[in-house]
């Protein structure tokens, strides 16, 4: 297990395709009224914490990434990184968890975990791609940051800097409205109330 600085970790809030089980992976779905108030609630998470830190601030490309972090953010500065981007699903994205079943049985059969399911997708990016990309944004940080990406994203993220294998990581649960704080190999999440 490496040794990364502090990590502040928000996941976007809910989408549209997110409240319907339809695969976003790198296609864009606006946030819904419960994803813009989640998005409020790790505003108020967040304030102290930027306030007192002054930490830089990563945020994924992806339009539900970015209006997220505009909430959680408010007026404070943060920099656009393709690397945040969520995992690229090919001929999964666009489709509902229903329809993957049917048009793909034998995958979606062998993968219950939405994490194994966008990395076995065909056309897609692959978990070793994937994780490479993650790995790479976690080797380049200096200083404790916050990161506003994706639910797979972030369960990579989490498994490496907690020492997780592949399958320890795709049983992560994947919370929306909520700080994931990463330090010395052990995650703790701050929650309105």
């Amino acid at each position: 297990m490496a040794d990364f600085p502090k990590i502040w970790f928000l996941r976007h809030g809910q989408t549209v395709w997110n409240a319907v089980h339809r695969v976003q992976g790198q296609m864009e779905s606006e946030l819904t009224e419960l994803g813009i108030r989640q998005a409020q609630v790790q505003a108020g998470l967040l304030a102290p914490i930027l306030k007192a830190k002054e930490p830089p601030c990563l945020v994924s490309p992806l339009g539900r990434a970015q209006q997220t972090a505009q909430i959680a953010l408010g007026n404070y500065p943060y920099v656009t990184d393709p690397l945040l981007a969520e995992a690229q699903a090919g001929a999964f994205e666009g489709l509902t968890l229903d329809e993957i079943a049917e048009a793909y049985p034998k995958i979606s059969a062998a993968c219950p975990q939405i994490l194994d399911l966008f990395c076995e997708a065909p056309g897609g990016e692959g978990f070793d791609t994937f994780a490479g990309r993650v790995r790479k944004t976690l080797d380049q940080l200096e200083v404790p940051t916050v990161i506003v990406a994706h639910g797979l994203w972030g369960q990579i993220l989490r498994g490496i800097v907690c020492g997780l294998d592949r399958s320890e990581m795709a049983r992560l649960p994947n919370e929306q409205g909520c700080v994931y704080v990463l330090e010395n190999g052990a995650e703790a999440v701050l929650r309105a109330g």
